[in-house]
């Protein structure tokens, strides 16, 4: 299995739990796997289809998820094809008779194929080795995606009762789990659950004040990069692409509304590294196998935890850094409120209040958000702090919070124990709200009593109360607030009690970045340039050539043979037979220019860095040369490396916030105006297209440096 795992995927080990599942199914037994987005789910059916001796099906819920597959299957010299409603009839005809001449190792399916008689017939006919269910969250009704289609999928089972199947879905709670293994009918089916921690991400929730001119900021930091902003409503999406289009940012909307023809060719633009922005609706993104997705924004509130993790879970699948944020305001929940109220089943709007109920909780934590969906998901953490969540970066002061406790809990007993935290801290705040006239309660001695916290710092500190158990909330659509015993006590003891300070006076630290490597960023344009061209030459999305992980450790290692390259994570026999000539001689051109051997890729285990060592001792050990005074040219001499690495080091001291003496490195008046004016009429701030604009006349270390002194600007 090692060996097909190389040859076909260019990888040396397996990833956490993979082994043991793929030995399960190999024993053709019932699986079911709970994995995460980016976990590597697709090799436990893929690896094993290709052992067996006969065909593997794979149910699939969106046609474009299904393409990018197969694409890269065949890419990786792997037989697979689909069947979907995107196929004429000839196409269908074709590949059936390439299935029955045993020419297909995976068949990719939609679950409405499995609805159709004939087809199921043809089906019948056929010698299975493994049946896949990807998605499998979608068969159950206490799912966040429930789809009816799936339920056809019992079917199955019916046809094929000695086929082993495996269920693979990311985000499921121990309740959909349940009904995963019954509605699929699943034999002793063995469960592997992998922690649902995606370590590369940074959860990160920002109060939604001039959210637009934060999310400019954004994406100014991440610009030239892949982003997915999810919106509220469909007219939200084509209103904030057109308004950051203005502001000179590549964006386009999707959602449900816009002509089937539109919204393939969008997402086929996103895919292919043509528009770098997409604003959509949750419609958007089930569908994407993009790797290189770098930032996931929540504009609006989400509907769900489980929809909130998955979609978060579209964003560094390459395993690479990444960021979500989530702009929260309390006035959003009203929106959600609006469309819940439509619901006719009770029971179905009960549970999506309870839903909506969890993601304000995670809006409104004090705590590590990163636990808070570890547990909701039944995994236990036992880390009070993962490091690169808002709330666990917090400087986390404490303040004396005794009084504005005692503030709260009173006003919370004089109006009956019978209003929420929005309206318990209007009353605190003195608003003059109509309801609190008509109710009396601006004549209670706790009205307008609260003048140094702003109503949604009440909000925050009733959320802490809460968690201290002085408070409890009920549920349903009216959670309303009432002291517990332990808070009665507080209130008659007037004990003494200290919370962090809320979010509005505290500083963000800057958040913790795993598995990065010092590698040089002038060639990992040029690798990205030549993956795109030979990506559009083939018709394929350019992470279907090489992921941005694989060209990193080429930018990194220098490999200047087909052995070496060889080496690279990704690069499998088929590959480096089609691709590593070309990949090759653009890194041997390079490294010979710049006078740079190959090197070794460090150990794992050293590219996971601690949050104290963030930057490395590597660039401190540049820092101190650039304390000398020295140039460019003279670092790189004295410490054996390229110029281009000596500035990506400056680059990365200079974005961490530490302090650094430049100005002898300020390019001369006349050369750094030229270069400013192309930066800005470029409209990047990435250097491939001023390098062009300015047609080569300055080298990448100059522009680089440039724009270190043009970075506010930027």
């Amino acid at each position: 299995m090692l060996n097909l795992l190389k040859t076909h995927f260019g990888y040396d080990t397996f990833w956490s739990l993979q082994k043991e599942i793929i030995q399960n199914v190999l024993a053709q037994k019932d699986t079911l796997v709970l994995m995460p987005t980016g976990g590597g789910k697709s090799l436990c059916y893929q690896l094993p289809a290709l052992k067996f001796p006969n065909l593997t099906i794979v149910v699939s819920p969106l046609i474009a998820l299904m393409k990018d597959q197969v694409d890269s299957l065949r890419a990786n010299g792997v037989g697979a094809a689909f069947i979907n409603s995107s196929l004429a009839a000839a196409e269908i005809q074709q590949i059936q008779k390439r299935i029955e001449n045993g020419e297909i190792k995976l068949l990719y399916l939609a679950p409405e194929r499995l609805a159709l008689s004939n087809f199921r017939e043809w089906l019948k006919k056929l010698k299975l080795s493994l049946i896949a269910i990807d998605e499998a969250h979608c068969i159950s009704e206490w799912g966040h995606d429930f789809r009816p289609d799936y339920r056809n999928l019992k079917r199955l089972r019916a046809d094929f009762p000695n086929v082993p199947t495996i269920a693979l879905t990311a985000t499921a709670t121990p309740k959909v789990q349940t009904d995963i293994l019954t509605q699929l009918e699943l034999r002793d089916a063995e469960i592997f659950v992998s922690s649902f921690n995606r370590s590369n991400l940074n959860y990160i929730v920002r109060p939604k004040q001039e959210a637009f001119g934060q999310l400019l900021d954004l994406l100014k930091k991440n610009r030239g990069e892949s982003a997915i902003i999810y919106c509220f409503s469909r007219r939200d999406t084509e209103e904030l692409a057109a308004d950051l289009r203005k502001q000179g940012i590549e964006a386009l909307p999707y959602h449900a509304g816009l002509p089937a023809e539109t919204r393939r060719a969008t997402q086929e633009k996103f895919i292919r590294d043509e528009v770098p922005v997409i604003t959509a609706t949750i419609a958007f993104g089930m569908g994407i196998d993009k790797p290189n997705i770098r930032l996931v924004v929540h504009f609006d509130l989400p509907k769900s935890i489980e929809g909130y993790y998955q979609e978060t879970g579209r964003a560094g699948r390459d395993g690479l850094p990444a960021e979500c944020v989530l702009f929260y305001s309390f006035g959003d929940k009203f929106k959600q409120d609006f469309f819940i109220r439509k619901i006719e089943d009770p029971r179905e709007q009960s549970l999506a209040r309870e839903k909506l109920d969890s993601v304000i909780d995670f809006c409104e934590l004090a705590s590590c958000r990163r636990k808070f969906l570890l547990e909701y998901f039944g995994e236990k953490s036992a880390a009070e702090n993962c490091g690169s969540c808002d709330t666990c970066l917090t400087v986390s002061e404490k303040f004396d919070a005794a009084e504005i406790a005692q503030k709260i809990l009173s006003c919370i007993v004089r109006t009956g124990e019978r209003f929420g935290s929005a309206y318990v801290a209007a009353v605190l705040i003195g608003s003059r709200d109509a309801k609190i006239r008509e109710r009396g309660h601006d004549r209670l001695s706790t009205f307008g009593i609260v003048s140094d916290f702003s109503a949604a710092d009440l909000r925050q500190i009733i959320k802490q109360l809460v968690s201290k158990n002085l408070l409890v909330k009920a549920a349903g659509e009216y959670p309303t607030l009432s002291l517990t015993e332990h808070g009665k006590q507080f209130l008659a003891r007037r004990e003494k009690l200290e919370l962090p300070k809320v979010k509005s006076a505290a500083k963000l630290q800057a958040a913790r970045r795993t598995d990065i490597l010092d590698f040089d960023a002038e060639l990992f344009e040029k690798l990205r340039k030549l993956r795109k061209k030979l990506a559009d030459e083939q018709n394929l999305p350019p992470f279907v050539i090489f992921g941005d992980r694989s060209l990193q450790e080429m930018a990194y290692c220098f490999p200047q043979s087909l052995a070496s390259f060889g080496k690279i994570s990704g690069v499998g026999a088929r590959k480096l037979a089609a691709l590593g000539e070309q990949f090759v001689n653009t890194i041997r051109e390079y490294a010979a220019a710049k006078n740079l051997a190959e090197r070794p890729l460090p150990m794992r285990a050293e590219r996971h860095s601690k949050r104290a060592n963030r930057v490395g001792s590597t660039y401190f050990q540049t820092k101190e040369l650039l304390a000398q005074k020295l140039s460019i040219a003279e670092i790189a001499r004295r410490r054996g490396m390229a110029e281009s690495t000596i500035a990506s080091h400056l680059e990365k001291l200079a974005t961490e916030g530490e302090s650094l003496n430049l100005e002898h490195l300020r390019p001369p008046t006349e050369e750094f105006t030229e270069i400013a004016a192309a930066f800005r009429e470029t409209g990047e701030a990435s250097l491939t297209p001023v390098f062009e604009k300015l047609k080569e006349k300055y080298s990448y270390e100059q522009l680089r440096m440039a724009r270190l002194f043009l970075q506010e600007d930027l």
